[in-house]
């Protein structure tokens, strides 16, 4: 934008330098010409005055010596003729051209001539004047002179190359000048521009420094800067209502399971004791959906401060984790990774959550002999985690649905699980700058692929890594000591939350 203001700004002033200055440079063309045409008509006037004696008793007199002397001193060339055209003297460098007929048809009638009107530094050919000779009325005959342009030319094209100069001098200056003014006006703009793009990649304490440029922008700034205040304390207040009321309903839920677990011993009728069951589900579910919640809002607060992850071994801890329930439903799980590490440059616990969602979906729906592998890998610059599974998979409208908030696919409506589990996982991806993408498998399954970016460097190697392998310092594998408030459900491999469908 500055620059197409500085062009906008040098436009102008290049037209308003071309209307000035093409009139000045045509007026000191035409002055200095007519200054030449007063002193050569000044000359042959002269001339005229002694020719007339010339002209009468048919002797050229001192005539000849005038023109001889004014030719060999100025080098202009000069010529008296009569009336019926014959040169009667002239110089020695006199040869007449093209421009000394149209002369002499003025001076033998009664009129001066001198042309052209202007010399310009393109054109060429001499500066031409006629005089007649007058006796008594009648015109004896004429003065015609022609000296060469050269000299003009040369002065009109010094006098317009000090134009362009001068020209060149006010586009600089004014170039300088606009790219100041451009940037003085542009600044708030630039810079509503960069905090917009750190307010969209999470950074919502990203605010415009007020009192920059023009008055107009200063008070888009400042409303800008209170929008982006009420924005952020409205989603502040809208993931602290969903954070307090699911931390608040898991004390009351936890006591209501306990009065219906109560109830089970005094229960004898077969029917009623499904139904016992089929409550106690009901409230492990709804404690499910709870941490999901809770684990969604706070991924949604964080400010995405970033740390460097092992995530190979972050991979093999997740898999072991896994394992025990892989085993219990008969599907094979396998990490296909190398011994070197591969570290990726993530918030903390992506790479832990969105494996666990990744891994609970495809050992819950490949089914028994199924199979899930994990594969850890450096591509594109970056590392790549996928899983695949040997399952049903998705169609290509319900892996656009895939990632949204609480939705089930129509075939997994009464399988446990809150649907929350990928969504969590693309918030935490997204804020580490990465991608999540899931196609369909080949010849069949799922088949969903992580991409995060690799570190700039890893100083002080393994030892010297915050959060290398996921691993917090208590050890806890999952990442963090509490799993309702930092991790899936899913990291307890006994919660059976379907996130995929």
């Amino acid at each position: 934008m500055r620059r197409r203001l500085v062009i906008s700004y040098l436009l102008l002033m290049v037209l308003v330098l071309l209307a000035l200055e093409t009139p000045l440079a045509a007026t000191l063309a035409t002055r200095e010409t007519d200054r030449v045409r007063a002193d050569r008509l000044a000359d042959a006037t002269r001339f005229a005055s002694l020719a007339g004696p010339a002209l009468r008793g048919g002797s050229p007199g001192p005539l000849d010596g005038e023109l001889a002397a004014y030719d060999a001193l100025y080098g202009i060339a000069a010529a008296v003729v009569d009336r019926d055209r014959r040169t009667v003297v002239a110089s020695s460098g006199w040869e007449p051209g093209a421009g000394t007929g149209p002369a002499l048809d003025t001076a033998l009638s009664g009129q001066q001539f001198s042309g052209p009107e202007s010399v310009w530094p393109w054109v060429g050919g001499p500066v031409v004047t006629a005089v007649p000779i007058n006796d008594g009325g009648e015109v004896l005959g004429a003065v015609v002179t022609t000296s060469p342009a050269d000299g003009v030319r040369r002065t009109v094209t010094v006098w317009w190359l000090l134009l362009a100069g001068i020209g060149l001098l006010a586009v600089l200056a004014c170039v300088s000048t606009a790219f100041g003014l451009a940037g003085w006006v542009l600044r708030p703009v630039t810079e509503l521009d960069a905090v917009t793009h750190e307010i969209a990649e999470g950074r919502r304490a990203a605010r415009v420094r007020a009192g920059l440029g023009p008055p107009e922008l200063r008070r888009l700034a400042t409303s800008f800067n209170d929008m982006a205040e009420a924005v952020s304390d409205v989603m502040d207040r809208q993931r602290a209502f969903v954070a307090h009321a699911s931390h608040q309903l898991r004390n009351p839920l936890t006591a209501l399971r306990l009065r219906v677990e109560e109830l089970g011993p005094s229960l004898t009728d077969p029917d009623g004791r499904a139904e016992h069951r089929l409550a106690l589900e009901e409230t492990d579910r709804l404690a499910t959906v709870l941490d999901a919640l809770l684990t969604l809002a706070r991924a949604e607060r964080e400010e995405n401060q970033r740390i460097t992850v092992d995530a190979t071994a972050t991979a093999a801890s997740r898999v072991t984790a896994w394992l025990p329930l892989a085993r219990h439903r008969e599907v094979t799980l396998r990490l296909d990774a190398g011994e070197a590490p591969v570290y990726a440059w993530t918030v903390p616990t992506a790479i832990d959550q969105a494996l666990d969602a990744l891994i609970d979906n495809a050992v819950k729906f490949s089914g028994a002999q199924g199979e899930v592998t994990v594969t850890v890998r450096a591509a594109d610059g970056g590392t790549v985690l996928t899983v695949g599974d040997t399952g049903p998979g998705m169609t290509a409208s319900q892996l656009d649905q895939a990632t949204e908030r609480f939705w089930r696919a129509p075939d997994a409506q009464n399988v446990d699980g809150a649907g929350l589990g990928l969504t969590i996982a693309a918030v935490l991806v997204d804020a580490s700058d990465g991608r999540l993408t899931m196609r369909q498998g080949e010849p069949r399954g799922l088949v969903a692929e992580l991409w995060f970016p690799a570190p700039a460097d890893v100083p002080g190697g393994i030892d010297g890594l915050t959060g290398v392998g996921g691993r917090s310092e208590t050890g806890d594998p999952g990442g963090n000591d509490e799993p309702d408030a930092g991790t899936l459900p899913a990291a307890r491999p006994h919660d059976d939350e379907p996130v995929r469908r």
